[in-house]
């Protein structure tokens, strides 16, 4: 897998480039550079990198303007490099769609080991399963679930979602009728113990709509928002 999987990294500082693209080298992946946002925006969006390593802060435009914008036309996954004390701009981060963020300083060690981490969970061809071989998939009336691929269909037609979206599906869809609250969700889904903003889980609910609507109306419908607590994910029957 390694030998095609491109990787664009961003960051202003030359030395943190050269530093986490020696590292990222030296398990086969294929690295680009871009030194400010709208260099990576240009190329995020002409090319289909399999990741995006984005800082935040940046001269011009900021990491969280790029993640924002990529998002429209894309669900590449992107980890977002923060400062310490920045912890406004990484909530800011994950409601515009990123999908894990490491604290600056850091070991490179931990982005080699949340890059793989990140790339077994957005591939859709890490795994070949044989014919005799039990699927993990999940299977409603309009929606599908292929645990195994990564892959969402609604109606027969393929739902294109980002790792934290796909997640947070998958998360809703293995106990549908239980009501979740925001809380509970920002720990399950994105392992991260905030409780002031959450607006992430009602960006990210909103988005994974939003998405399933395009191909299927019932499969939106599945996503429940239950006012005052929270969401759940409810079976349509016909």
């Amino acid at each position: 897998m390694s030998n095609d999987v491109r990787i664009l990294v961003v960051d202003d500082e030359e030395r943190i480039r050269r530093l986490l693209r020696m590292y990222l080298e030296r398990e086969n992946y294929m690295i680009d550079e871009a030194e400010d946002g709208a260099t990576a925006l240009s190329m995020a969006l002409e090319t289909d990198f399999d990741l995006i390593v984005l800082d935040l802060m940046m001269p011009g435009m900021d990491g969280i303007e790029v993640c924002r914008q990529i998002r429209e036309k894309k669900s590449t996954p992107i980890i977002m490099l923060t400062a310490k004390g920045e912890e406004t701009n990484r909530v800011q981060g994950f409601e515009v769609g990123t999908d894990d963020y490491i604290v600056k300083p850091f070991s490179p060690r931990e982005v080699v080991l949340r890059v793989k981490a990140l790339l077994r969970r957005s591939s859709t061809s890490v795994f070949v399963k044989t014919e005799t071989s039990t699927k993990d998939v999940i299977v409603f009336s309009h929606l599908t679930i292929d645990n195994d691929a990564h892959r969402v269909t609604a109606d027969g037609k393929e739902v294109n979602l980002t790792p934290k979206e796909y997640e947070l599906l998958l998360f809703l869809a293995k106990s549908p009728d239980k009501v979740y609250d925001r809380e509970q969700l920002l720990k399950e889904v994105w392992h991260y113990e905030f409780f002031g903003d959450l607006r992430t889980v009602d960006t990210h609910v909103k988005r994974l709509r939003e998405k399933l609507n395009k191909v299927s109306a019932s499969a939106a419908k599945m996503i429940v928002t239950v006012w005052g607590i929270g969401y759940k994910f409810e079976v349509v029957s016909e």
